[in-house]
C-alpha cells in the first residue's frame, strides 16, 4: 500500500539513528517501487528531507543495486532536470497462483514488472503437497537463469481461499479441496526460500491500488473471477480491509439468488455458484486453455444461449455489487479475471444497474472498470508478499 509521509514525524521520534536511517531507506525504496520511478526532487518533497540527505540515501541504495539513476526526460523547466530514481532490475521475487486447473509461477521485478510466466495446466485440482511439489519444480527450472543477473527476495503465493494472516495457513480453499493446509511452510521447505501467502483477491486489490487503475483512489473494491470462484478485496481510505483473521472481502459468498443451488460453503445462491467461468466457457465452446479468448468470444457472439447466459450472470453480479456499493461507498470497483470479460460483453448493463441500482448517494461517482493489470494482476499482487521484507528493511538485502 502507499506509505504515509513525511519521515521524521512523531512516529519516528525517540528512535535510534540506525532505525531512522533504515526507515528512510525503506520509504525511498517503497516509493520508487510503487511509482516505478521518481525524481530526486519528488523524493525530497515527499519525505520532507533536504536534498543532500536524499542524495546520500539514494546513493546507498544504488551502491547495493536496489535502485538506479538516469537522466530525466527533457522538460520546459529552467535549469538542470532532476535525476530519475528507478527500481533496479536486480531484485526479483517469485509469484505463485495455484488454481484447480493450473499452477502459475512468475518472476517479477521491483516496480511490478512481470519478467517471465510459466503456467502448468492440470487435469484435476492438486493437493497441497502436489501443488508445492509442482511449484518447486517450476522454480527449480527458472532459478539457474536468474542466479547470474538477479537476487531472489522470496516467494509470494496468491491462494484462492481463506488464508490466515499470521502465518499463511490455508484454512479453506474449497475449489482446491484444501482445509488447514500449511502451504507456505510446505513450499518453503521445498525451495529453501522465504514464502508468504495470502488470499488472491486481497493481493489483487493491493496490486491494483499500487500499480493499476486504483493508483490515485483511496476507496476501491476489487472483485476477481477465476477457475476457483469469486473473491474480493477492499481498500478503504487507502488501507486494506482484512478483518480479524484476514478473511474479509468474501464477496463470492454474497447471497444473490435465494432460490439458487447449494454452495460448497453450505449456503444457497452464493454469487460464485451463479456467476461461473465454466458456464461461460461451455456456452462459447472454449476450454480453460483458451480462456484468454473468452472476452472476444462473449462480445462477438450472436448465439442466443451466450447472450442469455451473459445477461443472467451480469444480473447476479449486479446484485452483489449493489450490496457492496451500499455497504462500502467506494470510488472505484475493479473487475478482474473472467468478470472483466463478462463486463466487456455488455458494458452498458453495469452503468446504471437497472432496477437493482444502489442508493443514489452511494452510487454517485462510482466507476466500474476492468483490471488495468489484466492477466498480470495476481502475479504482481503475489510478488508484493515476496518483496515485503526487502521493502521494510533494505539493509537486510545488503551484501
Amino acid at each position: 500500500m502507499r506509505m504515509s509521509l513525511p519521515v521524521g514525524s512523531a512516529g519516528t521520534r525517540g528512535n535510534s539513528n540506525d532505525q531512522v536511517h533504515r526507515h528512510n531507506l525503506s520509504t525511498i525504496l517503497t516509493l520508487v517501487h510503487q511509482a516505478r520511478g521518481l525524481s530526486r526532487s519528488q523524493l525530497t518533497h515527499a519525505m520532507g528531507l533536504n536534498r543532500s540527505t536524499i542524495a546520500a540515501l539514494v546513493s546507498e541504495l544504488i551502491e547495493h543495486d536496489l535502485v538506479r539513476e538516469e537522466s530525466a526526460e527533457s522538460t520546459n523547466q529552467v535549469g538542470r532536470p532532476s535525476l530519475m530514481v528507478r527500481p533496479s532490475a536486480t531484485p526479483v521475487g517469485f509469484a505463485v497462483n495455484p488454481e484447480n486447473d493450473a499452477i502459475t509461477v512468475a518472476v517479477v521485478g521491483l516496480g511490478g514488472r512481470v519478467l517471465t510466466t510459466v503456467r502448468q495446466q492440470l487435469s484435476q485440482p492438486p493437493t497441497a503437497i502436489e501443488a508445492a511439489s509442482i511449484t518447486a519444480q517450476i522454480i527449480d527450472t527458472l532459478r539457474p537463469q536468474l542466479i547470474a543477473e538477479h537476487r531472489i527476495a522470496g516467494i509470494g503465493v496468491a491462494v484462492p481461499g481463506l488464508v490466515r494472516e499470521t502465518d499463511g495457513l490455508v484454512q479453506l480453499a474449497p475449489h482446491l479441496g484444501w482445509r488447514g493446509e500449511p502451504f507456505a511452510e510446505m513450499l518453503q521447505e521445498a525451495t529453501h526460500l522465504p514464502v508468504s501467502a495470502a488470499n488472491d483477491s486481497h493481493l489483487g486489490a493491493r496490486a491494483e491500488s499500487s500499480f493499476g487503475s486504483g493508483r490515485s483512489v483511496k476507496d476501491l473494491i476489487y472483485v476477481n473471477g477465476g477457475a476457483s470462484g469469486i473473491g474480493g478485496g477492499i481498500i478503504a481510505n487507502g488501507m486494506a480491509v482484512s478483518g480479524t483473521g484476514g478473511y474479509a472481502g468474501e464477496l463470492g459468498h454474497t447471497m444473490v439468488n435465494p432460490t439458487g443451488i447449494e454452495c460448497h460453503c453450505g449456503a444457497f445462491g452464493c454469487l460464485e455458484t451463479e456467476v461461473r467461468r465454466d458456464r461461460l466457457l461451455e456456452v462459447t465452446g472454449l476450454t480453460s486453455e483458451s480462456v484468454d479468448r473468452l472476452a472476444g468470444a462473449l462480445a462477438l457472439s450472436a448465439d442466443p444461449r451466450v447472450r442469455a447466459e451473459v445477461t443472467r450472470q451480469l444480473d447476479m453480479l449486479i446484485i452483489a455489487l449493489r450490496n457492496a456499493i451500499n455497504l462500502f461507498n467506494p470510488r472505484l470497483i475493479v473487475l478482474g479475471g473472467f468478470l472483466a470479460a463478462l463486463q466487456s460483453a455488455d458494458p452498458t448493463r453495469l452503468e446504471d444497474f437497472g432496477r437493482n441500482r444502489p442508493l443514489d448517494a452511494s452510487f454517485r461517482g462510482v466507476d466500474i472498470l476492468p483490471s488495468e493489470l489484466a492477466g498480470d494482476l495476481l502475479m504482481i499482487g503475489a510478488s508484493e508478499l515476496a518483496f515485503e521484507a526487502l521493502l521494510a528493511d533494505p539493509t537486510g538485502f545488503f551484501e
